[in-house]
């Protein structure tokens, strides 16, 4: 079979997304780039608050502006139905796209859906298999359950900025909200999870997603730090707390990374500088005698790379198998052969012309390649198309309830 023909590897999953911003449609577009039919549930009065976050914009072909770039960067391949929650019709057609549904994300803050009875003790009634996402600052218990939750503020609190910044200088964000992003690649594993559980059980169930318990997680090796030191790790600047020399480094002609991880790759980089002798001297031989001496070897080492160009360091380091890179700007990166060649941009065609720019999912399948078939929606889109999806849907289902006939229950995908 034609790799272009085979089906990605979510097709058939439905996919009902209450969520704005960024988390919870970073999750929901990953699992449209796998296939999934994603549903996104807009306020008719402007939809996701993304798509006011600008400039820039993207401007459609009668020369209008279709939303920020920011809200495209996270809903590509969805549709969109515009919904009034807070009225009763609003909140029955959720329900019954709910009971059509395998998975639902939300991430309106703790108990927010109950009042329209939407929160998921009420729709697993009518769906007993949905897999109910929510996505939350600090989760479903604990004493900051009921706050809103910010990814610059959870940054704070994980720990991340502690560590992140130069010695001397205030701790630092990173330049992207990590902490949101995070946690929608973690509900996304979570998802498929629970979803392989309901396809074998037929249970459903409550997946809990908490930017904090995400962001703190994946401090990874400085958790580690702390937990078998007792002592919390400092602001490094571009250092590595474990390894030496791992850290932006200076040339004739600006800056490159040296990613030095082994004691054969420090000898050859003293080669090609010409102090071979550094190498050979116990207070620096070893990556545990360099962590302890960084100072020295950071002098050491950039009074030789500032006779360096750019080019040439780098030529000369990927000729003796030394790890070092440049520091590109995101237009540099777009640039970069390799980008090129992997084909991580993609233009896709809005239905009234307009080619709207993006960047392909990282995951790459061999068998079940990801799906970009459109960009992301204007605001209730879909709405009409959705309706009469969902009541051919229940007039089908209606009719193998008919007497003579076995039920179906629920048609989640």
């Amino acid at each position: 079979m034609d790799i272009a023909s085979k089906k990605p590897p979510l097709a058939g999953i439905r996919v009902l997304e209450l969520a704005r911003v960024l988390a919870g449609p970073w999750a929901g577009q990953m699992l449209a780039d796998m296939g999934a039919d994603v549903i996104k549930v807009e306020n008719p009065e402007g939809g996701d608050d993304t798509r006011a976050w600008g400039p820039p914009f993207v401007e459609g072909a009668d020369g209008e502006n279709l939303s920020a770039a920011y809200y495209h960067s996270t809903n590509r391949g969805k549709r969109s139905i515009a919904v009034d929650l807070k009225t009763e019709e609003g909140q029955a057609i959720v329900r019954r796209l709910a009971a059509q549904s395998d998975v639902l994300i939300e991430n309106f803050k703790l108990g927010g859906l109950k009042k329209y009875g939407l929160d998921y003790e009420s729709l697993k009634k009518v769906n007993p298999k949905l897999v109910y996402c929510s996505i939350t600052g600090f989760g479903q218990d604990g004493p900051y359950a009921s706050l809103a939750g910010y990814d610059y503020i959870v940054q704070g609190m994980s720990g991340f900025m502690s560590i992140t910044g130069e010695p001397e200088g205030q701790p630092m964000k990173a330049g992207v909200a990590i902490a949101d992003i995070f946690t929608g690649i973690y509900a996304v594993t979570a998802i498929q999870g629970a979803l392989i559980h309901a396809m074998r059980t037929g249970e459903g169930q409550q997946v809990d997603m908490a930017l904090l318990d995400v962001m703190s997680s994946v401090l990874a090796n400085q958790n580690m730090n702390y937990l078998i030191s007792g002592i919390s790790p400092v602001k490094l600047g571009n250092a590595h707390p474990n390894i030496s020399p791992y850290e932006v480094i200076p040339v004739h002609d600006g800056h490159i990374i040296l990613a030095v991880g082994n004691d054969g790759q420090f000898r050859r980089f003293c080669r090609i500088l010409g102090i071979e002798h550094v190498a050979d001297d116990e207070r620096y031989a070893t990556n545990k005698a360099r962590v302890a001496h960084r100072i020295e070897v950071r002098s050491l080492l950039t009074a030789e790379t500032m006779k360096w160009t750019k080019a040439d360091l780098l030529a000369a380091c990927g000729e003796n198998a030394v790890p070092v890179g440049p520091i590109n700007s995101i237009g540099e990166m777009f640039e970069d052969p390799q980008v090129k060649a992997r084909g991580l941009r993609i233009d896709l065609e809005a239905a009234d012309g307009t080619i709207i720019p993006g960047v392909r999912s990282p995951i790459v399948l061999s068998e079940t390649p990801l799906a970009y078939h459109r960009p992301s929606p204007k605001v209730g889109e879909h709405t009409d198309e959705i309706l009469a999806e969902l009541n051919a849907i229940e007039e089908e289902s209606n009719q193998w309830k008919e007497p003579g006939k076995p039920s179906k229950g629920p048609a989640a995908s």
